[in-house]
């Protein structure tokens, strides 16, 4: 037995759950955007937090990481069971393929995983939708819960982001409204020369294969 999930949240700095392979790669037409309420680990049912989740764009691709399970029925049901919890607010499972770096035109994997939402407040109640940055800036500088604060989730986001060196403009933005809401001078990133990302026809791997790691205790619940 084998599956793969992708990750494009926390999840690609906190899998939480044990794997075999991590992956860099891609996702076509669908983009990262902040409009899904997390009540339970970033924020709360008064306070919301916002986080990721997918909006479809015919054209847009989403960097992130694909996390591979083998080993039978047993070790899929335990992972699965962990990141059912974990993405509760996540309403659906969507199958996508999966390209990797370097290797634009064809898909490297089929059959991956990825948890997203229903982009309806009537049927999905924690959709939030999209807002003006600035109030998405309060609320993110703002919002805390049991796995720590909404404003580290954005720049933990930005960082992951920077070190598989696919930098998500939108997250920079973001990021940049919410230290401007706090007061926070500079961006959190590294000063060292940093990977520059490069467009789906013109791909680098610079990322190595990673192979099982325990699962990790601290921050399991993170979303």
């Amino acid at each position: 037995m084998v599956f793969w999930i992708f990750g494009y949240g926390s999840l690609v700095w906190n899998p939480g759950f044990e794997y075999d392979e991590k992956v860099i790669g891609f996702i076509k037409d669908y983009r990262r955007v902040f409009d899904l309420a997390c009540i339970d680990h970033r924020g709360t049912p008064e306070s919301p937090a916002r986080t990721c989740t997918l909006e479809n764009v015919e054209g847009a691709i989403c960097w992130g990481a694909a996390y591979c399970v083998r080993g039978g029925p047993e070790r899929e049901r335990l992972a699965m069971e962990y990141l059912e919890r974990r993405e509760c607010e996540y309403d659906k499972k969507t199958v996508v393929d999966f390209y990797k770096e370097g290797e634009p035109s064809q898909p490297a994997l089929t059959g991956v995983i990825v948890f997203t939402s229903t982009p309806d407040k009537v049927s999905n109640k924690y959709y939030l939708g999209p807002a003006p940055l600035e109030e998405m800036a309060r609320q993110i500088a703002t919002a805390h819960g049991p796995c720590g604060n909404n404003r580290d989730y954005l720049f933990l986001l930005e960082k992951a982001m920077f070190a598989i060196g696919h930098e998500d403009e939108m997250v920079i933005e973001l990021a940049k409204e919410v230290r401007k809401v706090l007061g926070i001078t500079g961006n959190g990133i590294p000063t060292e020369k940093k990977i520059t990302g490069t467009s789906p026809k013109a791909l680098i791997s610079h990322m190595p294969v990673l192979h099982l790691r325990p699962l990790q205790e601290a921050v399991v619940m993170d979303s």
